[in-house]
């Protein structure tokens, strides 16, 4: 038997308890510390996260700038993993193809060569098949590494260094955007134009407390890979670069093409950001299929190298206009990208930042960077100027210096006495090959010398000034300025900006929906249904038992549906959402949220040009404008104030100048439509007088042309002005008996 591996007798000796709270937090701290450090947010002054920084790192160790041959991506996911980056090396792989495809990053850092995915979501080629090396971007990123720009920390084996950030000399941050989800926090950043972000940045060196406004005229938004229009106000803008949270609202873009004899179609050439080409097809197409989408006839993808989506309308007379505002609201043909500006300032802190304090701190860390490497120059000319000074030593004395070396034991010790030289001089000395010798060497040492002097003083004097440093750091911006401006392919600006068309909300919400007849019926206990087509036979419609028909109408699935009830609150439904007609339906309290102690009054078909005259039981009443009756929600709008035993009872449209009144007393009063007040909420005023009992009736009519009734028989009577004059008389009046002939159920309509 070996050793046994069970723990010495008594068993609990090595066990420690600990707080499980303590351990838990101090575990998932330590966690969620390393996610937002070391994967998910982005470092402000080279906008990287690490993984791509060491991507971009270990390809300038292997030596593949831009103008050099493309190696496999398998070995340079092998260097950054073996090296660098102790992960997966399918994650490490993605990002690498990220950083090469150009509808993803603007300013690609990895020129690939071979599959690397495309707009339709298709997966890249493995790494085995694929090639790659830096693009120009990424050397700008790179620039002065090896020139102690940057601090440098060991690697996860400690077995070399890699860069804690990059010198950075463009905007990436900015430029390509970031996107990331840590514990607790996300950062999601869209990219920008390089040619306006040094725009931004070189009125931030001349003007340091620039306004945010300032900045939104030079960088009046991102601009994205896939190009699109943003149509947001620059008012929202400004205030998302201000706060650094916000979004944008981002639309494919379209034009209409004539295809003659006044045929035409829609063609796409630019989605939104981040939307999958295939997926929004496909999800037009199931739009389609579910009848959602009535102006359109066909969805076609014609696209090639470029996107190029084609939109078949149903027949030439559809607005182009509305039918593209119906797809935007349903389809990611307009979709919203956040602005979420949290990225680890300084390298450490994370924070949201404002679009002005990440160009400050990248101005700061280019500027830094201008002085670590001018001191790293200065340190290197300082060292050179000693060895010069050493070699003009030997050249003036150069028989006594060949003498020593050939003669003496220990000729460094002898030359340093004898000359003053320093060790470094002495071992270049004695390093010297034969062949430099000749006299010509000695006016090149002396160039050379007078040169490094001059740069020498450069160096200290921009050393010891803050504005000349700025000055570099602006010539440097410009630099970049000019490598990205607007007027080269990859500078132009591709996204564009525009004001959503002010489109009628009810025709677009019309066009969302099919037209189709359908005809509504509500029961005595308030069930709801909506049976397809017209139908007139309303003899043949079953109810459940004790039930019976209250309300039919004929409608269409594009109409809205106002439900009134008599507790004064009305309810919109649209027509396309009521419960089919198969069964009995659904009773309206489950579809809206009805009090148990109220019915249903009346429904009709929404128009909202008209006014409708209200009334209680009590004789209370007020006009309202139909288009105010309208409620978005489940819990519908209280219109009529009335509080039991009282409640609403009659709903007229309002017509002509006139208003008759009958109550259940069989009293009539006619008085002038203008008496009422028009209202968007109330109890209304008193339309005739009781002294008990209330009101039976309403008409609204034109005085000219008479009030007419009609009885139980269906015949019409009509009384003109001059017959009304005895009932004539002014709003809340007690009125008189009802004329000879008039209904006994007193209502106007027998």
């Amino acid at each position: 038997m070996g050793q046994s591996l069970l723990p010495p007798s008594g068993g609990d000796d090595n066990i420690q308890p600990i707080d499980l709270k303590a351990a838990l937090e101090e575990r998932y701290l330590a966690y969620a510390l390393s996610t937002i450090m070391h994967r998910a947010l982005p470092d402000v002054r080279d906008g990287l996260k690490p993984v791509h920084r060491r991507i971009v790192y270990a390809m300038s160790e292997m030596g593949l700038r831009s103008n050099t041959a493309f190696r496999k991506c398998a070995k340079i996911v092998g260097e950054v993993m073996g090296n660098f980056h102790p992960h997966g090396d399918q994650s490490i792989y993605d990002a690498l193809v990220r950083l090469a495809q150009d509808f993803s990053v603007r300013y690609p850092l990895v020129d690939g060569q071979g599959n690397f995915g495309n707009i339709d979501g298709d997966s890249p080629a493995a790494m085995r098949y694929t090639e790659s090396k830096m693009t120009p971007v990424a050397e700008l990123l790179l620039e002065g590494i090896d020139q102690d720009a940057v601090d440098f920390r060991d690697t996860y084996d400690e077995s070399s260094s890699e860069p804690v950030v990059l010198p950075g000399a463009f905007p990436n941050l900015l430029a390509n955007g970031s996107t990331g989800i840590a514990v607790g926090m996300a950062t999601s950043i869209p990219p920008h134009n390089a040619h306006e972000l040094c725009d931004a940045a070189l009125l931030l060196i001349r003007k340091p407390d620039a306004s945010i406004e300032e900045l939104v005229d030079l960088v009046p938004g991102p601009d994205f890979p896939t190009g699109g229009i943003i149509i947001d106000g620059r008012e929202s803008i400004i205030e998302a670069y201000k706060t650094g949270r916000g979004g944008f609202r981002v639309r494919a873009k379209w034009e209409v093409e004539d295809l003659g004899r006044g045929v035409w179609q829609i063609v796409i050439t630019e989605i939104p950001y981040q939307v999958q080409k295939s997926r929004l097809i496909e999800k037009i197409a199931e739009l389609l299929i579910a009848r959602k989408l009535p102006l359109l006839e066909d969805v076609r993808d014609e696209s090639a190298e470029d996107v190029r989506v084609v939109l078949v309308p149903k027949s030439r007379s559809v607005d182009p206009t509305i039918m593209m505002e119906s797809m935007f609201r349903l389809t990611e043909l307009e979709s919203r990208f956040p602005l979420n500006m949290n990225v680890l300032s300084m390298g450490r802190v994370p924070k949201v930042m404002s679009i002005g304090d990440v160009l400050t701190e990248w101005l700061h860390h280019r500027r830094e960077v201008l002085q670590r490497r001018s001191r790293f120059r200065l340190a290197a000319i300082e060292r050179r100027l000693e060895i010069l000074g050493g070699y003009l030593i030997a050249y003036l004395n150069l028989d006594e210096v060949i003498r020593i070396i050939r003669e003496e034991d220990e000729p460094k010790q002898v030359m340093m006495e004898r000359f003053t030289l320093s060790d470094l001089q002495a071992e270049s000395i004695l390093n010297m090959r034969l062949r430099s010798l000749r006299k010509l060497e000695e006016f090149e040492i002396r160039t050379e010398f007078e040169g490094l002097t001059k740069e020498k003083a450069d160096i200290e004097a921009l050393l010891a000034s803050d504005e000349k440093q700025w000055q570099t750091v602006a010539y440097e911006i410009g630099d970049v300025k000019k490598k990205f401006a607007k007027a080269t392919e990859l500078g132009r600006r591709r996204t564009q900006f525009a004001d959503a068309p002010q489109a009628d909300d009810e025709a677009i919400q019309q066009a969302m929906i099919e037209k189709e007849p359908i005809t509504v019926v509500i029961s005595e206990k308030g069930w709801i249904r909506a049976l397809k087509g017209h139908i007139s036979d309303t003899a043949s419609l079953q109810f459940k038992e004790g039930d019976g028909l209250k309300i039919v109408f004929p409608a269409s699935t594009t109409d809205r549906i106002l439900v009134f009830t008599t507790g004064g609150k009305a309810y919109t439904l649209g027509g396309d959402k009521l419960p089919g007609g198969r069964g009995h339906g659904e009773p309206l309290r489950i579809i809206v949220d009805m009090e148990n102690d109220q019915d249903v009054l009346t429904a009709f078909i929404h128009d909202p040009a008209r006014k409708l005259l209200l009334s209680s039981a009590a004789g209370n009443g007020f006009v309202i404008p139909e288009a105010d009756v309208v409620a978005n929600t489940r819990k519908g709008k209280q219109i009529m104030n009335v509080s039991m035993p009282d409640e609403t009872k009659l709903i007229v449209p309002v017509k002509g100048d006139h208003v008759a009144v009958v109550g259940e007393n069989r009293k009539l009063v006619v008085f002038p439509l203008a008496q009422i007040p028009e209202m968007s909420r109330g109890k209304g005023v008193r339309l005739q007088r009781y002294k008990d009992g209330g009101i039976s009736d309403l008409r609204c009519f034109a005085i000219a042309d008479g009030l007419t009734w009609s009885d139980s028989a269906g015949r019409s009577f009509v009384k003109t002005k001059d017959e009304l004059v005895e009932w004539l008389g002014d709003r809340a009046s007690v009125g008189r008996t009802v004329p000879k002939g008039f209904p006994r159920s007193g209502k106007f309509s027998g």
